[in-house]
């Protein structure tokens, strides 16, 4: 397939460039003092994955010669309105956007594009086709397909298990669930006793783990949406001594979950590469600034399952 061609070579090309400093349309960027302003508006950044994506979508614009704001909707819808209503009366010229909730941010993206302000989706999907110029996604359903089959090969064919979920409004979580489910529901032993949301938040997940815990102390295993409530299952599981009879599998590749995966704490992540994603939308803005308009409107970006055995290849949000 095309796209899947396009998804190696942006692999590949993320992992070595001849000049970084250098537009991939070419020429300097444009002179318009519109143009140059790039706004990156990113869910949360109380979540160091998040915070690498904003920084490498901040530093990579700006080695193309723009001027870039991070703007953190806090994992809150309206601050996320009132950010866009804040860069379209200040004149950005393209915005860099992971989303709160791929339904409702729709008409933020839509607003941008009515007053002239292409919009590059990084990481979050939204869903509609006539909104966005690009969004670069990981494929979160292949990515937890293959941890479903780890899952059962490291759990076994009968057990007991919770389910910790994302944001229910973001697709993200249910790619992740679906793709996870699509293997382990062959299993008629394998028994979900739980399912909740929380929110892909390290905090919530310890409390919401903690809680299930007292209803279901018998589970053998965690299945999380994120690497960040794989860690708070991780906190959850260890206060309850349990830690070492119970296994936790988690989501994104962050560097404490890679380094808990290495230490044996917990049984698997599976590697986004948010570094990736984020070169490339600041790059496709820069073309669309350039002249370019024919982007693929979705483009799912590969994952790697990283377990124990392959663990030492992965660090820093990424390959090592």
């Amino acid at each position: 397939m095309a796209c899947a061609s396009l998804v190696a070579g942006l692999i590949l090309g993320g992992c070595k460039r001849a000049d970084p400093s250098a537009s991939a349309a070419g020429g300097p960027p444009p002179k318009d003092s519109k143009a140059r302003r790039v706004a990156v508006v990113v869910s949360t950044l109380n979540n160091p994955w998040f915070v690498v994506l904003a920084e490498t979508a901040r530093d990579r614009a700006k080695e193309l010669g723009y001027e870039v704001t991070i703007f953190d909707s806090q994992n809150d819808p309206a601050k996320e309105s009132a950010h866009f209503d804040n860069l379209v009366s200040s004149g950005y010229g393209a915005v860099l956007f992971n989303c709160t909730d791929a339904s409702g941010s729709i008409a933020n993206v839509r607003r941008a594009k009515a007053a002239g302000i292409p919009v590059f989706c990084m990481d979050r999907e939204i869903t509609a086709n006539d909104a966005a110029v690009s969004q670069i996604l990981s494929d979160n359903y292949t990515g937890c397909v293959a941890l479903g089959q780890y899952f059962v090969a490291q759990v076994g064919e009968t057990g007991r298990y919770i389910e910790l979920l994302g944001l229910v409004a973001d697709t993200n979580t249910w790619n992740r669930s679906k793709g996870f489910h699509s293997v382990v529901d062959r299993y008629p032993g394998l028994k979900m006793v739980a399912q909740q949301s929380a929110e892909f938040d390290r905090s919530k997940a310890l409390e919401v783990l903690e809680a299930l815990l007292q209803s279901h102390p018998d589970i053998n295993a965690v299945f999380c949406g994120n690497d960040a409530m794989a860690m708070g299952a991780y906190q959850a599981l260890l206060a309850a001594q349990k830690a070492d009879k119970v296994k936790v599998f988690g989501f994104d590749g962050a560097d404490d979950a890679v380094k808990a995966v290495a230490e044996g704490k917990i049984a698997a992540t599976v590697m986004q590469f948010p570094k990736l994603m984020a070169r490339t939308a600041a790059e496709n803005a820069d073309k669309y600034f350039k002249g370019e308009r024919n982007f693929p409107h979705r483009t799912p970006v590969a994952v790697e399952l990283v377990t124990r055995d392959n663990v030492a290849k992965y660090g820093n949000y990424g390959r090592r």
